[in-house]
């Protein structure tokens, strides 16, 4: 039996939740903070909270991805540019904890009562995000003016040529082509190594061919250019005018060539140095005609305007610019690029020009109103060849990335891609050579008796359109050692040339396709023939 008043006691502690009596609560009087029973101190947990902050605060920094700009945000700031053994990514990480620190210090400032310049900060952001996004256009010289309408007068005429011819190849029947095509590729399988020869002491960075078939132009790294004879490669001529590697070198429209009027003593060569000089050769003196200095950068490659008039290179400075060949006046420096521009190519006409770079972009421009016409977006890799087709819309391109893609500017897009290569595509040159019988292709006239049009052609009373030899095939080179002929109708590799010990770094096939000359890594230039 219970007593009467704890039997009260009892009942009424039933109907509540039985828990912790409050003077059996345990009391810890040493307490500490959570982070201390972690093993970490009050102070440091701060610490850790703040760069937690920092960090994330970091991340959210805008700071630009283009080396160079990286580059002039340091310059700003007072800080180097660059530091011993730090790569574009490590600088692009100084620069955002440079920025970081100016943003706390300025936070700082502005909760002491100095002056807030965080909106001035935000505002400077907006306006560099809006110079990267923005397309400007720059006053240019009253020459150049004049050469761009110099350019559409020389341009328009030929343009309307092509026209009229492709609307004559467009009556050709297709089998006539098929028997054509087959019968280029046929010839191209006989190609051949012919001779071999060490054209510096350094590698051979480029080689083009003149326009007479009878002399190769090379440049090497160290500076130099020889002048080879065709086809037993002996020196006719050594030029020393730069001193860093060669990287560019083009003939004068012509030049050579017995029926032109360019004298030896004229401009016959231009090319392209490491130190950032361009220089006009003639064939008669060892020292240039002229040096066109601008460039801040690396030239890498140079080519003459159709007409002769104007000369364009492209330079590591992340433009290409346009000369005057007469005066020596630089007549436009074209922004564009993001990274460093590798090469250029005219079209036929004259009318466009296309570049590449190594942001993996080209570009086509028109001369005569300085207007992007197109981009050339595909490539994973740098882009360091390009070339144009006879027919006057079609650009091929070499990348890094070991692919080869044709870009139609009628259709505005990429229409094709051959994996050209294993490793990088250093140099294309798509054949643009001569229509006379003195090409060593084959041609669907009564000279061969191929039939045209289902009919012999000796019982042709009216001679019809032929199909063009120019524009059948294009030769690249690349660091897998080896050149490549591929056909331009049906993308298909025709032939591979073995032979070099090194990466090739520049190819070039003559006018009357009787030869291809390739150079590289293994400081020789090798020559190889069509039987």
């Amino acid at each position: 039996m219970m007593h009467p008043s704890r039997q009260a006691y009892v009942e009424e502690a039933e109907d509540t939740d039985m828990g912790i009596d409050l003077a059996n609560i345990p009391v810890d009087r040493d307490y500490e903070l959570p982070s201390a029973a972690a093993g970490i101190p009050s102070a440091r947990a701060s610490a850790i909270l703040s760069q937690f902050e920092r960090k994330r605060r970091a991340a959210a920094m805008a700071v630009p991805t283009d080396d160079t700009r990286v580059r002039a945000r340091l310059r700003e700031l007072g800080e180097p540019i660059t530091l011993f053994g730090e790569g574009p990514a490590d600088r692009r990480d100084r620069l955002r904890e440079l920025l970081t620190d100016l943003a706390e210090r300025q936070d700082a400032a502005a909760a002491e009562g100095d002056v807030d310049m965080r909106e001035a900060t935000a505002e400077a952001e907006e306006g560099e995000e809006g110079e990267q996004q923005e397309e400007f256009y720059t006053e240019g010289i009253p020459e150049l003016l004049e050469a761009r309408k110099a350019i559409a007068r020389f341009s328009l005429p030929r343009a309307k040529a092509r026209v009229e011819r492709l609307k004559e190849e467009s009556t050709i029947p297709l089998r006539t082509h098929i028997k054509h095509r087959k019968a280029i590729k046929e010839k191209l399988h006989n190609f051949d190594l012919y001779g071999s020869q060490i054209a510096g002491d350094r590698p051979v960075s480029i080689c083009r061919f003149a326009p007479d078939g009878q002399t190769i132009a090379t440049g090497n790294w160290g500076g130099g250019i020889r002048l080879l004879s065709v086809p037993n490669l002996d020196e006719k001529l050594s030029l020393n005018a730069h001193t860093d590697r060669v990287g560019g070198l083009a003939w004068f429209p012509g030049a050579t060539l017995p029926a032109s009027n360019v004298s030896e003593s004229s401009v016959n060569l231009v090319s392209g140095g490491g130190e950032g000089n361009v220089c006009l050769w003639s064939l008669d003196k060892k020292e240039p005609l002229a040096t066109l200095s601008g460039h801040s950068g690396r030239v890498c490659r140079t080519e003459f305007h159709p007409s002769g008039r104007y000369v364009a290179s492209a330079s590591y400075d992340t433009t290409w610019r346009l000369w005057d060949v007469e005066t020596s006046v630089e007549l436009l420096l074209q922004e564009g690029h993001s990274r460093e521009v590798y090469t250029v190519a005219f079209n036929n006409d004259g009318s466009l020009m296309a570049s590449g770079g190594l942001d993996s972009i080209g570009r086509i421009w028109d001369l005569r109103t300085g207007r992007t016409v197109m981009i050339l977006e595909g490539h994973i890799r740098e882009i360091f060849g390009l070339d144009w087709g006879v027919d006057g819309y079609r650009v091929l391109s070499g990348s890094g990335d070991g692919w080869v893609k044709c870009w139609d500017l009628r259709q505005v897009r990429n229409i094709g891609g051959i994996g050209a290569h294993k490793s990088v595509v250093s140099d294309l040159r798509w054949y643009k050579g001569t229509e006379s019988s003195a090409s060593h292709l084959p041609s669907t006239d009564g000279q061969n008796g191929m039939e045209v049009d289902g009919a012999p052609a000796n019982e042709q009373q009216s001679a019809p359109v032929q199909p063009r030899k120019s524009g059948t095939f294009f030769v690249t080179s690349g660091f897998d050692k080896n050149v490549n002929i591929f056909s331009a109708d049906d993308w298909s590799l025709v032939k591979t040339l073995s032979g070099h010990a090194g990466n090739v770094l520049s190819t070039d096939v003559s006018d009357d396709a009787r030869w291809i000359a390739s150079c590289g890594h293994d400081r020789t230039v090798k020559l190889w023939g069509i039987e």
